[in-house]
């Protein structure tokens, strides 16, 4: 994707977030208790907690785009790669650590240099209901028996939903 169009498919969110961010504060500000400082105060918070992952995420969204070749990309999990790329996105989300911060950028970037949607579709899913490196945390705040079941109930979507999106976008070409 060029950088034009990029930053044309980013405007639209921007714009909308801009407006709702705007909204707010000035609902914040009416209010006439602050609440506008102190929102702003906690937006700062989180940008200082969540810009070095972003910064790391986004280093490594770009040097996948030019140190793993295209080609290598598109045969393992390109849009022809069928169910063996639907198969490596499910490993690999569930193995993904880290949040959307993280995932997000490298999904995109895996798409620009040649992964399929439907890879992309099913490392996304698997990686927002597998995600094997917050298994832990999860048996130890909601226990083992929810955990099991959650996962259990969850197991057969990522690799359905990447069949799916198999099918929706190997008919748009």
């Amino acid at each position: 994707m060029s950088e034009t169009k990029r930053t044309r498919t980013m405007l639209i969110p921007t714009v909308v977030m801009a407006v709702l961010a705007v909204t707010l504060l000035l609902i914040g500000y009416f209010r006439g208790e602050g609440q506008h400082i102190a929102g702003l105060k906690n937006a700062l918070s989180m940008v200082w907690t969540v810009l070095p992952l972003l910064i790391c995420a986004f280093i490594i969204s770009g040097m996948i785009q030019v140190l793993i070749p295209v080609q290598t990309i598109s045969n393992w999990v390109g849009a022809e790669s069928g169910l063996r790329g639907i198969f490596f996105g499910c490993l690999a989300g569930s193995l993904a650590p880290g949040g959307p911060f993280v995932n997000l950028p490298v999904a995109a970037a895996l798409v620009r240099s040649g992964a399929g949607v439907a890879t992309m579709v099913s490392f996304l899913t698997a990686w927002s209901l597998w995600s094997i490196p917050r298994l832990s945390m999860e048996i130890g705040i909601l226990g083992w028996r929810l955990t099991a079941a959650r996962w259990l109930s969850t197991f057969i979507f990522p690799p359905i939903a990447g069949l799916i999106a198999y099918e929706l976008f190997s008919r748009v070409k």
